[in-house]
């Protein structure tokens, strides 16, 4: 019989090798990637300004104790808000001092009606729940000494002193 096999039908060298690199390619261009992706999106432990710039010298100022010797505070009036959106059957008495510098206390004093008025519109939107949660007298807390910076201005309001706290 003769032999009926054309050229055509001769394995190729190497055929078996190029189904491979199609997937070793991808790999290497997945790795890239990942790589490229880390290294340049990961935010530095330090701004790229600090970085090139010798490194500053601060100094860093003891925080005064909480009764210094300049140390003031100022009672506002007694206030009291209704709580819940239903009828008012509860309500919120308190007392607030504001921690200040001797020098600011008048400057407390004046400001005053816009303290009490800057309080009120934040515990009106207090829900009788919200005072069933402990972690929100903290919260209160810092939320009626910012309203106190905001007022008075940065630097004048060391914070506040609740001194009287009665939810009926």
């Amino acid at each position: 019989m003769p032999d009926t096999k054309d050229a055509n039908d001769t394995p190729k060298a190497g055929a078996g090798q190029a189904g491979l690199i199609g997937p070793i390619v991808l790999g290497l261009g997945t790795a890239a990637s990942a790589f490229a992706l880390v290294f340049f999106f990961t935010p530095s432990s330090e701004p790229a300004a600090l970085a090139a710039c010798e490194p500053a010298v601060t100094v860093v100022q003891p925080a005064p104790p909480p009764a210094a010797e300049d140390a003031a505070f100022v009672p506002l009036k007694e206030f009291i808000i209704t709580i819940g959106s239903s009828p008012a059957e509860r309500y919120l008495k308190m007392n607030i001092s504001v921690a200040t510098r001797k020098d600011f206390a008048r400057r407390v004093e004046t400001a005053e009606p816009m303290l009490i008025d800057s309080f009120n519109g934040y515990l009106r939107t207090s829900e009788v729940s919200d005072f069933e949660d402990p972690a929100y007298y903290a919260q209160m807390r810092d939320q009626l000494a910012r309203r106190a910076e905001l007022v008075l201005g940065d630097s004048v309001s060391d914070g506040i002193l609740i001194t009287e706290f009665l939810l009926r």
